[in-house]
């Protein structure tokens, strides 16, 4: 799990959307969170898997933008936005494996050109027939 440092979050409550009567109407629930990505002191690599996952959340500032309105309680809403939060940087900080490039081998190759001729034949075959 990551460890992001409290001065680089600020959090403010919105009013919620959708259904929920009075409540929506009343209550402030739902949770803004910004994080300013250059304070949580990524590597370069990690910063562009992290701008490449949260795509339109990311502001051109290097701010992180999480918005979480699922619940009906600021707490809940505050702790799945830290919860998501979470999640993206650690899947950023996820360094994906190298792809080791392999050849085929020799015989594998013969097999290959030998299935192709086969089959070249026999489509040869399927041709009209001349009497000569």
């Amino acid at each position: 799990m990551a460890d992001i440092p409290e001065t680089a979050i600020s959090e403010k409550f919105l009013a919620g959307t959708g259904p929920g009567g009075q409540n929506v109407n009343k209550v402030a629930t739902a949770c803004q969170l910004r994080v300013d990505v250059f304070a949580l002191g990524l590597e370069p690599d990690a910063y562009r898997r992290l701008k490449t996952l949260a795509g339109s959340r990311m502001t051109t500032e290097g701010e992180l933008v999480i918005l979480a309105r699922r619940y009906r309680t600021q707490e809940a809403n505050r702790t799945d936005a830290r919860q998501r939060l979470n999640e993206l940087v650690d899947a950023a900080l996820v360094r994906p494996e190298r792809r080791i490039k392999t050849k085929p081998s020799k015989a594998a190759r013969a097999k290959r050109v030998d299935t192709k001729k086969a089959r070249s034949s026999v489509k040869a075959g399927r041709g009209r027939v001349r009497v000569d």
